[in-house]
């Protein structure tokens, strides 16, 4: 068996040592497979009934939601442990009505409470981490953290682009991206501000890694010139903030990639994770430099079967995907056996 530079003989590396080794770009004896929470919650139906811990509670109530976290991970296989279980934290505490679903269906955006991007009101810095659910959350972290040293706590946070989306109604933000230049930049600076803190609370409170998940910044509804002009500098903010603690960041993106590839290589983050549709093989031979996450469909993983899904893990490690992990959010009602199935094939691989 032919391990890769930098294993310890001694032994395999711990999933935080693996985890944190890879976005180093140094050598591991196998990838990492990760669900980061957030977009990819994999608090699934089948984790909660076997848990006894359950979502809409584990929202609010922080050991809840370490305990869930934990739940996910020790059910699910999966390398690490990822709060929130949603995408609506950062928007709640920043304006928006929520309705916190139930036990099949995540939250969601019940109204965006400003019409217009000059009309945002503007809260003082810190409002999303001194929230209530965002204290829950800096709660969760810091109790897996202490619990779990081997393991990476991953905190999970709605980009700049998609959380803005969620105060103002998206077709009315996008429409002003272009129209109201100037209140679009001003209400994109407040968001990240806002975003910076939460996550330097994340980090501070114990977080291993910080997960940016920005769907709405696809490049398939910014085109090049908005994804240059909004996504790439308030993402990098954030990412450089982050990394002035010590800690990695990976970046989620959406959707199809060609139109925006060129500006890709711009983001500051230690790793990129895309959608199941992304050539990730591809995106590594054109910036060998490139670390990258992905991306075994959503869809193949609720509605297929275990050895489709163990043979599509085998093409991601074949190809040498340097993280393994869903292509996006995983559906709530997805086989915990078919999960299964997916983490099972990437650890059962080394490099033989």
């Amino acid at each position: 068996m032919n391990f890769l530079p930098g294993f310890d003989m001694s032994g395999v590396f711990s999933p935080l040592e693996r985890l944190r080794r890879k976005l180093d770009k140094k050598g591991v004896e196998r990838p990492p497979v990760i669900c980061p929470g957030g977009m990819m919650n994999a608090a699934i139906v089948e984790v909660m009934q076997k848990g006894g811990r359950t979502l809409p509670d584990a929202h609010h109530e922080g050991g809840l939601m370490a305990g869930l976290a934990e739940d996910v991970q020790a059910f699910t296989g999966f390398e690490n442990y990822g709060v929130p279980f949603c995408m609506t934290v950062e928007p709640e505490a920043l304006g928006s009505s929520i309705d916190y679903g139930s036990l099949i269906c995540e939250p969601k955006i019940a109204r965006e409470n400003f019409p217009h991007v000059k009309d945002v009101e503007f809260v003082p810095n810190g409002a999303v981490t001194k929230s209530g659910r965002g204290a829950a959350v800096l709660e969760a972290i810091n109790t897996l953290s202490r619990r779990h040293s081997d393991i990476p706590v991953i905190g999970s946070i709605t980009g700049p682009v998609s959380s803005a989306a969620s105060l103002v109604e998206p077709m009315t933000f996008f429409k002003e991206l272009y129209r109201d230049r100037e209140n679009a930049h001003r209400f994109l600076s407040y968001v990240t501000g806002q975003l910076v803190d939460w996550a330097l609370g994340m980090a501070e409170s114990g977080a291993s890694v910080l997960s940016i998940a920005d769907p709405t910044a696809t490049g398939e509804i910014l085109g090049p010139r908005l994804f240059e002009e909004y996504a790439l500098p308030y993402l990098n903010q954030i990412v450089r903030a982050v990394h002035k603690t010590g800690k990695p960041v990976i970046v989620h993106i959406c959707g199809d990639l060609g139109r925006v590839k060129q500006h890709l290589y711009n983001l500051e983050s230690d790793a990129l994770s895309v959608d199941a549709m992304v050539n990730l093989a591809l995106l590594k031979k054109e910036n060998s430099a490139l670390t990258t996450m992905g991306n075994l469909s959503t869809y193949l993983l609720e509605s297929g079967d275990p050895g489709r899904i163990q043979k599509a893990a085998g093409i991601l490690l074949d190809k040498e995907i340097d993280i393994i992990a869903p292509a996006c959010g995983l559906s709530t009602s997805s086989p915990l056996e078919n999960i299964r199935a997916f983490t099972a094939a990437v650890k059962e691989r080394t490099d033989a």
